[in-house]
């Protein structure tokens, strides 16, 4: 048997709910708050557009890049 969209919706919930929980210290009689806020960030994910991944300029397989360091210039009197 298949998992459906649902399926996987619900896990993600119960997941995010769990942490939540767990980030609360463990509290009892919390459990319909983490659901409904984690239920609340699962759909909110969802109904965001999916951003497009893009490497940096200048960079390999999407690495980013180091800035140089600067040099003190040689010869300068102070």
């Amino acid at each position: 048997m298949e998992a459906t969209v649902t399926d996987d919706r619900q896990e993600r919930i119960r997941r995010r709910a769990h942490a939540i929980w767990e980030q609360a210290g463990r509290p009892e009689g919390a459990h319909q708050q983490h659901w409904d806020q984690a239920t609340a960030e699962v759909d909110g994910e969802e109904s965001r557009p999916k951003a497009k991944t893009t490497p940096p300029k200048g960079s390999a397989a999407g690495e980013a890049t180091k800035p140089k360091a600067a040099r003190p210039r040689k010869g300068s009197a102070s």
